[in-house]
């Protein structure tokens, strides 16, 4: 691949990422049509339901296309879904050579596009930009490998990992320019999740503020269905699931769903509290490929126990409270070498605040220890 090449796919890739936020449960892609060196046409995903990259870049193109090379971020799609294949309409075109960043990663389709374009005598290359190109769309290749949904927790603390005072005072820690960041990984996300702990003591709203996005839908985990029907989550802003267990007494769901909300009932776990890994399976069967976790230190603690975290995204504020409550509870940890450790991270700053990123690598198995609980979901 020559530098020219790199530098189109380059472009295919900015495209693709003006979809973010708005295309799920299909990936983010771009395509540019270039012609004796020039491009001619360029087009990205912009919505669910829309017209694909591929077919907006060449109706971008209009009549030129003949001989011409396309670069797309991913694979063309071979099979009639909300809209026909991709890859017919490429060789409609008469586009004669593609680039591409990375095959599809739903084994029941993968390659059948590439295959379908070289029977038709097309120059197909794969793997150009594929490190970046799978890093903007994780949530959607997670989800077509796993059935889960990708899944980042959200923290916020002061320097010495504290979320609130010994009082339960939080607001802010954070600054303007960081609630603002957070506004836009929520915008990005297909669900948020907090626990009934956060809803009784905060009445958050869980919706896009302060940016432009959709507003994804809010999941709360209430074991008893203990949501109050004055709760800001019950407001209409967006769509709200409650999930509870069997025990949930059955006047208080039937009030939920009189109140606007979907009710969700999962299996518990060996502390009898919601199984974690249940709720990610029925999400993923849902279509949610991106889950934000916003609860407290108890949700943070039990999904990290239950090794349920693809990313954490935490933000840190320089100050220093001394007693208060921690942003993650106990781990049952020993040892050092059984601390959950991330890598690839990133850290920047956001105003006063710092922001680091990451993805989890939990040590082997831990016993847990049978006095340990969590009673706030």
């Amino acid at each position: 691949m020559s530098k020219q090449d790199l530098s189109f796919m380059q472009r295919a890739l900015t495209l693709a990422e003006r979809g973010r936020g708005r295309t799920s449960p299909n990936p983010m892609v771009g395509a540019v049509i270039v012609r004796d060196g020039h491009i001619i046409g360029e087009g990205y995903h912009q919505k669910v339901g829309g017209p694909h990259a591929e077919p907006n870049a060449i109706r971008a193109a209009g009549t030129r296309t003949r001989g011409s090379t396309m670069y797309v971020t991913l694979e063309p799609c071979s099979h009639h879904g909300r809209t026909p294949p991709c890859a017919d309409a490429i060789i409609e075109a008469g586009i004669s050579r593609v680039i591409v960043a990375m095959t599809d990663p739903d084994k029941r389709v993968t390659g059948a596009g590439i295959d379908r374009m070289r029977e038709a005598d097309i120059a197909v290359g794969v793997g150009l930009l594929e490190t970046e190109t799978r890093h903007l769309n994780r949530s959607y290749i997670h989800h077509r490998l796993t059935g889960e949904p990708f899944t980042l927790l959200k923290m916020a603390q002061t320097l010495d990992g504290r979320i609130a005072t010994k009082t339960g005072h939080s607001q802010w820690i954070t600054g303007e320019e960081a609630r603002r960041h957070g506004h836009q990984l929520r915008s990005e996300a297909d669900a948020v999740l907090v626990g009934i702990g956060t809803v009784l003591a905060d009445n958050p709203q869980l919706t896009v503020r302060h940016v432009e996005g959709r507003q994804p839908r809010r999941i709360i985990l209430d074991s008893g269905a203990r949501t109050p029907i004055s709760s800001h989550v019950l407001n209409g802003e967006a769509p709200t699931t409650i999930c509870v267990t069997d025990a949930a007494p059955q006047d208080r769901i039937k009030s939920l769903l009189d109140a606007g909300a979907e009710m969700l009932v999962l299996p518990t776990d060996s502390d009898n509290h919601i199984d974690l890994n249940a709720l990610k399976r029925e999400l993923g069967a849902q279509q949610i490929l991106a889950l934000m976790i916003e609860g407290g230190s108890q949700i943070a603690t039990a999904f990290l126990k239950a090794r349920a975290v693809e990313q954490i995204t935490c933000f840190i504020a320089p100050l220093i409270m001394g007693a208060g409550l921690e942003v993650v509870g106990n781990l049952d940890t020993t040892d050092v070498s059984q601390a959950i450790r991330l890598h690839k991270t990133k850290i920047e700053q956001l105003g006063n605040d710092f922001l680091l990123t990451g993805q989890p690598i939990y040590a082997p198995p831990i016993t847990t220890s049978p006095h340990h609980h969590i009673t706030t979901y």
